[in-house]
């Protein structure tokens, strides 16, 4: 099972690091996806760390603000996501597939329950 945290109300400028922490056995083994859905909008794909190597992959829109990372000790994954804009306000969930990442939200097999970010003055 995942668990994501960390959302909450931030103003623009502002930074976040959302987790993902797993629970059960061979963390190692999985790559954890991050995506995200605004209200009204379809969920998008954001960022995946592969597992093992933890090779990092973004989407070309989240190039540079964001930031993803892993801490298999503690079995969690992060994503920092810097200089907050209220288009940045949405859902973001977490989601795990086995070994190899993917931007298809159909490819993972565990999914978290989300944790809202919201931006705003």
């Amino acid at each position: 099972q995942l668990q994501a945290s960390g959302g909450g109300l931030v103003q623009p400028g502002g930074s976040l690091r959302l987790s993902c922490a797993a629970s059960g056995s061979a963390w190692d083994y999985y790559a954890v996806g991050w995506f995200r859905q605004a209200p009204g909008k379809e969920r998008e794909w954001m960022s995946c760390i592969s597992s093992f190597d933890g090779t990092t992959y973004y989407a070309d829109s989240m190039k540079g603000r964001f930031t993803i990372s892993r801490d298999n000790a503690k079995n969690t994954v992060y994503l920092r996501i810097d200089s907050l804009k209220p288009e940045d306000t949405a859902v973001y969930y977490c989601a795990a597939k086995y070994i190899m990442c993917s931007n298809y939200s159909g490819a993972y097999d565990e999914w978290g329950q989300g944790t809202q970010v919201t931006v705003s003055s």
